[in-house]
């Protein structure tokens, strides 16, 4: 999957949140000053051409929806970093975001807890 860049990635954030949106709505998500309509509308033009966005056309105006979901592609992205930076190992990528993240005890349980349920999980399945 293609990584988008942020001017991308912050679209797609809007356009996972609204799940259909015509331009206008994804212009009116973002905070004053807000990006120009032509500079929104070049944007998703690319995500479209990227295959991260499909689109409906009503008349003259088009309503957008994401193609690709944030699950897949937080999935991905997350692959893709521990890939580039950990040396493609989930072992480094936790002990380096639990020891630089300065995590309370109570969320190093919950980490705890979760991975124990996935542990758990596998082993029914086997």
């Amino acid at each position: 999957m293609k990584e988008l860049t942020k001017a991308e990635e912050q679209i797609m954030q809007y356009l996972w949140k609204l799940e259909k949106a015509f331009l206008k709505d994804i212009i009116e998500e973002f905070p004053q000053p807000r990006p120009a309509y032509t500079t929104i509308s070049t944007v998703v033009r690319v995500l479209v051409k990227k295959g991260f966005i499909g689109f409906e056309t009503f008349g003259k105006v088009n309503q957008y929806y994401p193609l690709v979901s944030k699950k897949v592609y937080t999935r991905d992205f997350m692959k893709g970093m521990i890939k580039s930076f950990f040396n493609d190992s989930v072992g480094g990528f936790t002990s380096f975001f639990a020891k630089e993240q300065d995590l309370s005890l109570s969320q190093l349980e919950e980490m705890k807890s979760l991975i124990e349920e996935q542990i758990k999980s596998k082993k029914e399945n086997d």
